[in-house]
């Protein structure tokens, strides 16, 4: 089993309303490279400049993951800045510097082309679509989108949507998506677009997990303080993705397990900036979670 993943790797800078940081590991891929890793391999897509440091190569190969895809070019890695202030929920965006990934062109090694679950992260639809294309026929498909590409972009995501089998969005993009005032509402309006499970994320007030005839509400995992969210959602798809890659099954019932082990990931990664909490994770840390998450939310029988 292996995963592939496309998508971004940065370099963050960060300010909440205590603290700052500046020029850490981020991107959609970064984040969900490290949190699948503990449950399957993952074969990494991205595209970084000649700045990036060695210590985040060195970090992501401590986990196994493979940088094969990983493109080195002449010029500055993708910059992010933003803030938290006040609602941690909603990150303010300062700056963005696209830099090499303004033209970024996957490279998909041979080696990646007979993964087992192909994640494509929020990237142009259109390089989603072209990358699934070249990759051929995952035995399991799975993408995420933004705001932008639902504004910029939206004929070719809901081509994209006819071809793969979960679709993870939060539940603003899935009302803009679908021009809907109700996230249920937009749930079945999501669904009829083709993919065969949706995820919506609601942040602190939890997921939905659905299909077109079954559904499952979880919360969030309860956490006193948080520090940083960025790539909440990135971690919570490396979990899911990786617990069903790690699985081999594709029906509802592991679903409801991944979004599970999603949601224990992506606890993890709040509890820090960059990557930092994930770092100093191992498996016995991340069942234990687990394992009082499942007793949180597994009611008597009456």
């Amino acid at each position: 089993m292996s995963t592939v993943v496309v998508g971004s790797v940065a370099l963050d800078t960060i300010k909440t309303h205590d603290r700052s940081v500046d020029n850490v590991l981020g991107g959609s891929a970064s984040y969900f490279s490290y949190s699948a890793s503990f449950f399957t391999d993952v074969k990494l897509v991205a595209v970084v400049g000649q700045d990036f440091p060695k210590e985040y190569y060195d970090l992501l190969k401590s986990k196994k993951v493979d940088l094969e895809g990983l493109s080195l070019l002449k010029g500055k890695t993708f910059r992010w800045v933003g803030s938290y202030e006040g609602d941690m929920n909603t990150a303010l965006t300062h700056e963005t510097h696209l830099n090499v990934f303004e033209d970024f062109d996957p490279f998909i090694p041979v080696s990646y082309r007979k993964c087992s679950v192909l994640f494509l992260a929020n990237i142009d639809p259109e390089l989603q679509m072209m990358v699934l294309d070249e990759i051929g026929k995952p035995q399991f498909v799975a993408c995420d989108t933004m705001n932008m590409w639902i504004s910029t972009k939206n004929k070719e995501l809901k081509s994209l949507l006819k071809k793969v089998d979960l679709f993870i969005v939060n539940d603003q993009e899935a009302k803009q998506l679908t021009i809907c005032d109700g996230t249920i509402e937009a749930m079945h309006k999501l669904l009829e677009m083709g993919p065969r499970y949706l995820v919506v994320k609601k942040g602190e007030h939890g997921t939905i997990l659905a299909s077109q005839t079954e559904l499952a509400v979880y919360p969030a995992y309860p956490l006193k303080t948080v520090v940083d969210p960025t790539g909440a959602g990135d971690s919570f798809a490396g979990g899911m993705i990786g617990w069903i890659d790690k699985s081999g099954a594709y029906d509802f019932t592991t679903m409801k397990e991944a979004v599970l082990f999603g949601t224990v990931m992506a606890s993890f990664a709040i509890e820090d900036f960059s990557l930092n909490a994930l770092t100093k994770l191992d498996k016995e840390d991340i069942m234990a979670r687990y394992n009082r998450y499942c007793d949180m939310i597994t009611p008597e029988r009456v």
